[in-house]
């Protein structure tokens, strides 16, 4: 996740390589379809490692070890808190009546040989500790003998994103005891911590008592870093556009990147989504005149945001010429793509699997689920006889939303299966990816991406070969099929009650009224907002969407806005068009996760543009449904004084009663991930960079922190701040929420 206006990256973060002047879907498909012939000739129009040693497989217990989305055990009606208020305080503030613990930060140690994190930059052993920048985060239960158990409420697996971390200027510098190198070249020392920090945990937890804690003796513990072996998986698997120095043959890659959102399958096993990777690379001014002006990998790097001469986030391909910091240039350099790096972003940008129960098996890369900015992974019921189906997002401003259907139909039998990234395989590995286009009537189109779709085949702005090159260069497929350009889609969330898919739009500081990122009926607001003396424009605040179909594999579906982020005293007509209050007010809207216990929708925010009234919150909401609401006109006046008016889909406004605010984090944070026990009474949630606008400069003085979280609450060593996963509870042993 990333904030367009707070976060010191924010190039790296804030990606708009769009720039395609997409009309409508409808306006340009007849006009394609009609020189289909021409541009087709003759063609059809329509073609078609071992890692660790813990393991368990199948035996699963109480219910078994699939995913159980969407079981709605005891939906609540109504909640049974107060709306806490906006905080500006360094702690996390949650209402009456609950407890709220530190169980998993920074730098812990995973193995009970690795010395205690002193949280001073002269730690090692990154290997064996808790990444940074907690994130996406699932829960996967144990039994009392460590086997799987859907229903487990003491004992389970967290399994966490750790997305990237809190840098000024190069250096991730609360990890180094200086502080860091500010200037390239970097520190081979220096680069891999920061190899190891980025990537995924699995990490043991249980509750004796009421009291949370992890294991971190447990055979469980695991990391998977940018170093980890993983395997290519899907329709790219082989491709040329994957070939490395690392891996000739392109059916192998090191490590994952930028991971965001998670996803939990049907089947029982973790997913996560890469998300912005793509400015961890470089290579050099003159790659393009190397490669070729025209060549098909210049137009997609540039169309990747990855331009000839820019900077890296970090500058890791300048440690030294060992392969693991050399491999960070993907730079054209060799006589061939075998002997160099430069398809090495080419494997970023995936969707991700792994079982959380298993270190002996690989990580997976689900090419079949396309390249792009992935936030989390949203999976639609199951039923058997049909197919699986997952939606996703593409977090960037002026990009799309998508949708997966697996070939394979759904086998009940497949929610306890003995392998579990096999069956990922059988359900991942094949299937049709569809990106959304959204009409002005409240209604919307999946248009598929593949080689099957003529305007793709017969394409003639990039030319696709496969529907390899189609998983590869998603973004390009897309804008050749004029999908609907949002405001940058983040996470996304099925409610149990009804089936409808959400999609928060957290943001976008790059639309406008009319032009490429003109507003249209799913992205109707432009204005203007101030944040003291600074004024931001576009859609500042952003919107959370949703979709209803009558079955999840249609191609057709309808969609309204549930609602739209806003200050409480903004213009109702405008900009508070869900007529939002103090209790329940809320910018840039990020993660969304819907309780398989009670039905509610949890919303969490990445907020830059509110931060003067309040850190980051979460808030909790009982939704309505798709249609609930009415149509809105929405004018604006151009420069030349004519008027642009968009008509719009809005939910029913929300009340105070049906959405508040739960939860409000320390200083300079993000909240973040979320799951829960089965039954409810417990829920694990990230807080992450805390205190991610201290200088660099002040690395030596704590008083100068903007965040000394969670050594403040009692929790660890030193006093730079670290992310963390928290634990809440209710203080009677209730369900959170009621």
């Amino acid at each position: 996740m990333s904030n367009p206006s707070r976060s010191p990256s924010d190039i790296f973060n804030n990606e708009d390589s769009n720039t395609t002047a997409n009309p409508h879907f409808d306006a340009v498909l007849a006009a394609r379809l009609s020189r289909r012939n021409v541009l087709l000739g003759s063609a059809s129009a329509a073609a078609t490692t071992v890692l660790g040693s813990a393991a368990l497989t199948g035996c699963a217990t109480a219910g078994g070890a699939g995913n159980g989305a969407n079981t709605l055990s005891a939906p609540l009606r109504s909640m049974g808190f107060a709306a806490v208020g906006k905080s500006l305080a360094d702690k996390v503030v949650v209402p009456a009546g609950y407890n709220v613990q530190v169980i998993y930060a920074l730098g812990d140690p995973l193995r009970a040989t690795t010395p205690a994190f002193k949280n001073d930059g002269t730690d090692t052993d990154w290997e064996s500790r808790a990444g940074d920048h907690h994130d996406g985060m699932e829960y996967f239960g144990l039994d009392a003998q460590g086997k799987p158990a859907l229903n487990a409420t003491t004992r389970a697996l967290l399994a966490i994103n750790h997305e990237a971390t809190t840098d000024e200027k190069l250096s991730s510098f609360f990890i180094h005891a200086n502080g860091g190198a500010s200037t390239l070249p970097r520190p081979a020392a220096e680069v891999d911590k920061e190899l190891a920090i980025h990537g995924l945990s699995v990490v043991e937890v249980s509750a004796q008592n009421g009291q949370w804690s992890f294991n971190a003796g447990s055979a469980f513990n695991r990391r998977v870093t940018t170093m980890t072996d993983v395997l290519i998986h899907g329709p790219a698997r082989g491709s040329e556009h994957l070939v490395t120095k690392f891996s000739a043959d392109a059916t192998r890659a090191r490590g994952t990147l930028n991971n965001c959102g998670t996803g939990k399958t049907p089947w029982g096993t973790f997913v996560s989504g890469e998300e912005n990777w793509y400015g961890y690379f470089f290579r050099d001014a003159k790659d393009d005149e190397r490669r070729g002006k025209k060549n098909k990998q210049v137009i997609a790097l540039d169309r990747y945001g990855r331009k000839a001469g820019a900077a890296s986030r970090h500058g890791w391909e300048s440690a030294g010429s060992d392969d693991r910091f050399v491999r960070w240039n993907n730079g054209a350099l060799g006589a061939s793509a075998s002997a160099d790096y430069r398809n090495e972003m080419n494997t970023f940008g995936y969707v991700v699997e792994m079982d959380a129960y298993d270190s002996r098996q690989a990580v997976r890369k689900r090419t079949g689920l396309g390249r792009f900015a992935h936030e989390s992974v949203s999976f639609a019921k199951p039923v058997a006889g049909q197919p699986v189906v997952a939606y996703m997002g593409d977090d960037a401003r002026n990009e799309y939303m998508y949708k997966f259907v697996s070939a394979a139909k759904w086998d009940a039998a497949d929610a306890n299966p003995a392998n579990r990234l096999a069956t990922g395989d059988k359900y991942l590995d094949k299937g049709t990816l569809y990106v959304a286009s959204f009409k002005d009537n409240g209604t919307g189109e999946w248009i598929e991406l593949s080689m099957n779709n003529p305007i793709i085949a017969a394409n003639p702005d990039f030319e696709f070969k496969s529907d390899a090159d189609v998983a590869i260069f998603t973004r390009l497929a897309a804008d050749a099929v004029s999908a609907t350009k949002m405001d940058r889609p983040e996470w996304g969330g099925i409610n149990p009650r009804n089936g409808e898919f959400y999609m928060t739009l957290t943001n976008n500081s790059n639309r406008t009224v009319d032009g490429d990122a003109g507003l249209d009926a799913a992205n109707p607001r432009y204005y203007s907002d101030m944040k003291g003396s600074k004024e931001s424009k576009g859609n500042v605040h952003g919107h959370i969407i949703r979709v209803a179909q009558a079955n999840p594999a249609d191609t057709s579906f309808k969609w309204d806005i549930y609602v739209f982020g806003a200050e409480s005293d903004a213009d109702k007509s405008r900009i508070n068009l869900s007529n939002l209050t103090d209790a329940n007010d809320l910018s840039s809207p990020d993660g969304l996760v819907f309780s398989e216990a009670t039905g509610l929708c949890w919303i969490q925010t990445d907020d830059g543009a509110y931060t003067d009234k309040s850190n980051c919150m979460m808030l909790a909401a009982i939704p309505g449904q798709v249609g609930d609401g009415g149509k809105k006109t929405l004018a604006y006046k151009r420069a030349d004084g004519s008027e642009k008016r968009v008509d719009t889909f809005v939910g029913k406004a929300p009340t105070e009663d049906t959405l508040k605010r739960f939860l409000v984090g320390p200083k300079d944070c993000e909240i973040t991930g979320l799951c829960e026990t089965p039954d409810g009474k417990a829920m694990f949630i990230n807080i992450q960079h805390p205190g991610e606008t201290t200088k660099m400069a002040d690395i030596g003085d704590a008083s100068k922190y903007t965040s000394q979280w969670p050594a403040n609450a009692g929790y660890g060593a030193g006093k730079r701040p670290r992310s963390a996963t928290i634990v809440i509870t209710k203080a009677d042993g209730g369900v959170i929420g009621s």
